[in-house]
Formats: C-alpha cells, sequence, structure tokens
C-alpha cells in the first residue's frame, strides 16, 4: 500500500526536576545544599532513510512520546538525560506544523532534523544558596517538552515525470526504460502508485524518472487518483507527457493533451510552466494517421519536441532519452522547499491577569505557573522566595490597584490565600 500524507502527535520528553539535598559528610557540620539538577527530556528526531518508500508505517503508530529526563540527586549530581525518539521517514518527506500548516522541514538525503526539543531540566537546591538564604528547600521542577502535531507529506525525488491518461503506456515505458517493474495491464488505473525508476542514458548520464498514476480529467479538483498523486510532480524538473497516438480506442491526442496540461495547470502554476517532451506512444500501430499527424502539426506549431515511440515494441526511445537528458543539463537541479515554520516566542514579559469572581483574585500567567513549581510549602525560606517574586513582578501593586482589601482571597492556580497588607 502506498501511504503519502499522514497526521501524528509527537512530544518531548519533560525535564527532570532539581534535586533538594544537603551535604552529609562525618566531621563535616552544616555541609550545605549540594542538589543537582534534573536531565534534559529527550528530543523528538527525523532522519531519512533511503529504503523507504511511503509512509505507510504511519498508519499504525500515530504518537510518538520521548521520555522524560531524570532527577537530579545529591552530590551536585546531574540527572541522566531522557532518550530520543528516532523516528524514521523516506527522503523527500515534507514535515509540517499542524495546526499552521508552516512547513518545518524538507528532509533530504542524510538529514537529521529535531522536530521537538526536550525540556530543559530544573535546577538543583544548590543554585539557589546565597550568603541569607544558606539552606534553600526548594529547586526548579523541570521544563515541559514541545509538543505538536505534525503533518507528514511525501512527495516524490525525481527528475522527470511521466504524465498522461491511463493506459495509454506510461508504466510500460517506465518498465523498459529502467529497473522499475511497475504492475502492467490492459486496463485503466492498473497503476494505484507512483513508481521510481533510474533511467541510464549511458555510462556517465542517468536521471530519475517517475510515473504518475490516474490522471483523469478532473484530477485537480480530486477526480479519479490524480489529485492524490499530483504532489509528485511538484518536485519534477521535466515532464515526458506520453499521449497514445494510435487512435485504437477512438481518443483524440489533442485533446487529451490538452486535458492533462489543463489539470496540471488547476493543480499549481508551476507543474503547468515545467518544460514538456512528447512521448507519442503506440506509433507502430497507428490506425488514425490523420489525427496523428493533426497532433504533430499541433505540436511543431507550439515549438514542443515529439517523439514517436513504442514503449511496447522499445522503438524511437533513445532520441527520447538523449532529449531528456540534454534539457535536464539545462535545467536547476530537483528543488527542495524553504521552511517557513515561524516557532512562538516563549513570553518573558512577566505579564499576568488578574481577573475578579465571586470576590476572589485569580491571577494567571505562564512564567507564574512556573515560579509556582518551585514553591516548597513546607518551608519558610521557599515561601518568602515565591512572595520576592511576586512584589518583584508588580503583583502586589496590581492587586491594590484593583482595591483589593486585607482578608481578600487570591487564588494563583492551585495556591489559594488572604491577602495581608
Amino acid at each position: 500500500m502506498f501511504v503519502d500524507l499522514v497526521k501524528i502527535h509527537v512530544k518531548a520528553g519533560r525535564g527532570g526536576d532539581g534535586a533538594v539535598n544537603f551535604h552529609r559528610e562525618k566531621y563535616i557540620a552544616a555541609g550545605g545544599p549540594d542538589g543537582g539538577d534534573g536531565g534534559r527530556g529527550g528530543n523528538i528526531v527525523f532522519v531519512t532513510d533511503s529504503h523507504m518508500t511511503t509512509l505507510l508505517d504511519f498508519r499504525y503508530t500515530r504518537k510518538y512520546t520521548a521520555s522524560d529526563g531524570n532527577p537530579g540527586a545529591g552530590k551536585r549530581c546531574y540527572g541522566k538525560d531522557g532518550a530520543d525518539v528516532v523516528i524514521r521517514v523516506p527522503v523527500g518527506t515534507l514535515i509540517r506544523e499542524a495546526q499552521s500548516g508552516q512547513l518545518m522541514a524538507d528532509m533530504a538525503a542524510g538529514q537529521r532534523f529535531v522536530a521537538a526539543k526536550g525540556g530543559r531540566g530544573g535546577w538543583g537546591n544548590a543554585h539557589f544558596a546565597t550568603s541569607t538564604r544558606q539552606a534553600p528547600r526548594f529547586a526548579k521542577p523541570g521544563l515541559p517538552g514541545e509538543e505538536f502535531d505534525l503533518i507528514l507529506e511525501l512527495k516524490l525525488i525525481a527528475d522527470v515525470g511521466l504524465v498522461g491518461f491511463p493506459n495509454v503506456g506510461k508504466s510500460t515505458l517506465l518498465s523498459v526504460i529502467s529497473a522499475a517493474t511497475p504492475k502492467i495491464a490492459n486496463y485503466p488505473f492498473t497503476t494505484l502508485s507512483p513508481n521510481l525508476g533510474v533511467v541510464s542514458v549511458d555510462r556517465e548520464k542517468s536521471f530519475v524518472a517517475a510515473d504518475i498514476p490516474g490522471l483523469i480529467e478532473g484530477a485537480s479538483h480530486g477526480a479519479g487518483l490524480g489529485f492524490h498523486f499530483l504532489r509528485h510532480v511538484e518536485r519534477c524538473r521535466l515532464l515526458i507527457h506520453v499521449v497514445d497516438v494510435s487512435g485504437i480506442e477512438g481518443r483524440d491526442p489533442i485533446a487529451d493533451f490538452e486535458t492533462i496540461n489543463g489539470e496540471l495547470s488547476g493543480y499549481s502554476e508551476r507543474l503547468a510552466a515545467l518544460p514538456q517532451l512528447v512521448a507519442a506512444n503506440k506509433a507502430d500501430v497507428v490506425q488514425d494517421e490523420a489525427a496523428r499527424d493533426a497532433f504533430y502539426a499541433y505540436l511543431t506549431e507550439k515549438g514542443i519536441p515529439y517523439f514517436e515511440i513504442s514503449a511496447l515494441a522499445r522503438t524511437g526511445l533513445r532520441p527520447l532519452l538523449y532529449a531528456a537528458s540534454a534539457k535536464l543539463d539545462e535545467l536547476p537541479p530537483v528543488e527542495t522547499f524553504t521552511p517557513d515554520y515561524v516557532p512562538p516566542e516563549r513570553d518573558m514579559s512577566h505579564e499576568f491577569e488578574v481577573t475578579v469572581e465571586n470576590g476572589v483574585y485569580n491571577v494567571r500567567a505562564e512564567w507564574l505557573q512556573r515560579a509556582y513549581g518551585n514553591l516548597n510549602f513546607d518551608d519558610y525560606e521557599s515561601r518568602m522566595h515565591f512572595e520576592g517574586v511576586l512584589d518583584k513582578y508588580g503583583l502586589f501593586d496590581k492587586l491594590e490597584e484593583m482595591g483589593i482589601e486585607e482578608g481578600d482571597t487570591v487564588r494563583i492556580y492551585d495556591l489559594v490565600f488572604d491577602y495581608v497588607k
């Protein structure tokens, strides 16, 4: 089964908590705080695997979670970092942030991309010792890791795309010019997924060709299989447009050519602008020579190179392949897509929101939630440290401005206390 578009959820590990510990050793009195820092949470890492050709594995596993960092320990021992989760994807996979649709990475061969970073480990109590606070009984908790919904979209990397109506001989052509073995049969939609093949022109030159299946009228709007697979033409530098000129099925080559180009244009202006070579296939069994000649005159007028071939009989192929190779020499390399994802900025403003509901002053802020995580309710110095943080960033002044009275209730997340002036 060929799968080229999936949605997954990734979550990096949380940082380990800092330790609260005091040095204990014989003959050393009041050794002081020596709690170590917590370890970093594990990352979510994507790497490319040249042996993968689809995103099928992601149909069965949609959630990826890295392990948390270990907490710190005494003697200033750091906690062990959480293990990374390494996710393998095919070359050419685009990674998008699902909510915004912004591109985070275009996975090229050998690339390694950290999609979600693990949270930083919390500081141990050794960091909080001062001349006036010599025995801090609190430490910082680890920070949460990044978490995303991601869209993985595979766009095959090929130099040349074979396009055309079903049953015109694209798969047969790919099978005879490369070592690819697509399914071939005498009925439309035999090919249900794109196929790649390496085409050797001579000892020193080769290119990658992709058979794009399922293009019919209305494909750019979802008809047939075409819309699903048109994304794989987007990286191509050159199109070989395969047209049945035999007339055996009563098809008009000009109408077929214009229809497929209309679908390419409807999907993407870039696809419509790609250079084309026309492979007039089944030229060895032409039954409507007038239609074939009219098609040749039509393309000549437009300046589009025309090659009569028979993929089944393997005739006329070399001129087509040499022309494709020569054209590729003139064109820029396979396109890669530039990431446009902009990570949200972490709020460092120390702003807070205060609302009053039923006489209770509710205080909320991201930074305040982190500071609250440091609080050790059983330790006087820890409570004083937290109160100093609130005073430093103006919370008490704000409450006074809002008219708070002594004895009124203040709620900071799970912490509830009566205000005292």
